[in-house]
C-alpha cells in the first residue's frame, strides 16, 4: 500500500492506514472487499485508496463484470461468426 501523507481534504496529517470492510452498490446490488487497504482521516472521515485498493474495488464490482460470452465476442473466438 502506497503510503499517503495528508488527506487529500482537509490536509490533515493525521490520516492513518486503515485495513477493513468495504461495501458499495451499483445499481441496487450491494458488494464488498474483505480486508481493504485504505487510509482514512480522523478530521474529517476521508476515505483515500490507492491503485491496488482501487483495483480490488473495481474487481468485486458488477460495473465491471462482463459475462463470458460478451470477452468471446470482445475477442472475436465466440461460436457465432459472420461469414
Amino acid at each position: 500500500m502506497r503510503a499517503i501523507r495528508t488527506c487529500p481534504s482537509c490536509g490533515s496529517p493525521r490520516i492513518q492506514p486503515v485495513k477493513g470492510k468495504w461495501s458499495g452498490e451499483y445499481q441496487g446490488q450491494r458488494y464488498s472487499v474483505e480486508r481493504l487497504d485504505f487510509h482514512e482521516c480522523p478530521d474529517c472521515g476521508e476515505k483515500a485508496y490507492d491503485r491496488e485498493a482501487m483495483r480490488a474495488i473495481e474487481a468485486a464490482s458488477p460495473a465491471f463484470a462482463k459475462s463470458s460470452a460478451s470477452k468471446c465476442e470482445e475477442k472475436g473466438t465466440g461460436t457465432s461468426q459472420r461469414r
